[in-house]
């Protein structure tokens, strides 16, 4: 069986706190991009549980170590019925871009071994676990425009749709973390409405992501391709999370080669449901 992960952008982030748990709180507003991996899980009868990865490259990381492997573990902890699986995860969402593809992953692995088990999990009970993996899988456990606040785990439904714009993402070759990116911010109360924003054309003035100013002085590349996908167009640009993809949102399509920074940057555009 083969479901398919998808990716989701920012719209704004606001770091509004440090939390006692050394985490920080978060206001923002998640969005669904259609840019998937591919995630098959196949009952093993004959061997151990195990995991492969193909497509991009998503860095030097033990297989045991991997969110779809920590999901697994952590829902046949209490669903002792789950037997041994062969995992393959083909990956589409390039990694440290802010998309929340290895949440997504995790998430999809829960939704996966609930269907190929039966084991007819809530929606509360999915995002239980979710939660216990990482703050955003939360999301991709309903994987509809959602405000999230606290760590990214809380989520309350927004009427927010930008169906038929075009969506464009930019990811060049540089690796952010998410220790990095929180070492350059000072947590401040938001001044948007994350519950209710305002019209797409008004965003570029209002809707900010707190990342942007700490991590553009570093890395000066990222404004460029802000500014980039304006001339080319944008209503509105942003970096994603706290990684390093830009994206850009369009009336319609645009030509990519405008967008290319060498050979080892991530482009992909699509349309937004």
């Amino acid at each position: 069986m083969i479901f398919f992960p998808n990716c989701k952008i920012n719209i704004g982030l606001g770091i509004t706190g440090k939390r006692d748990d050394g985490y920080h709180d978060i206001e923002s507003v998640f969005y669904p991009v259609d840019l998937r991996d591919a995630l098959e899980i196949r009952p093993n009868k004959e061997g151990e549980t195990c995991l492969t990865v193909s497509g991009l490259d998503i860095g030097e990381t033990d297989a045991e170590d991997n969110l779809c492997m920590k999901a697994y573990r952590l829902l046949k902890k209490d669903y002792p019925q789950i037997g041994n699986v062969n995992i393959h995860l083909h990956k589409a969402i390039p990694a440290f871009a802010g998309l929340g593809g290895g949440s997504s992953d995790a998430a999809y692995t829960l939704r996966l071994l609930d269907f190929i088990f039966s084991l007819s999990l809530s929606e509360a009970q999915l995002a239980k676990y979710a939660e216990a993996i990482g703050s955003d899988c939360v999301f991709f456990t309903q994987d509809r425009p959602m405000y999230v606040s606290g760590r990214g785990e809380k989520l309350k439904a927004v009427d927010l749709s930008l169906k038929g714009k075009t969506i464009v993402l930019v990811k060049p070759d540089i690796r952010i973390s998410t220790k990095e990116a929180y070492a350059g911010v000072t947590p401040k109360i938001s001044v948007t409405d994350y519950g209710h924003l305002p019209d797409l054309e008004q965003w570029k003035q209002s809707v900010k992501n707190d990342f942007e100013q700490s991590l553009f002085g570093k890395y000066p590349l990222l404004e460029q391709i802000k500014q980039r996908l304006y001339d080319c167009g944008a209503v509105y640009a942003s970096l994603s999370g706290s990684g390093s993809c830009m994206y850009g949102i369009f009336n319609q399509e645009i030509d990519l080669n405008r967008l290319k920074y060498g050979t080892d940057t991530f482009l992909w555009q699509g349309r937004l449901k």
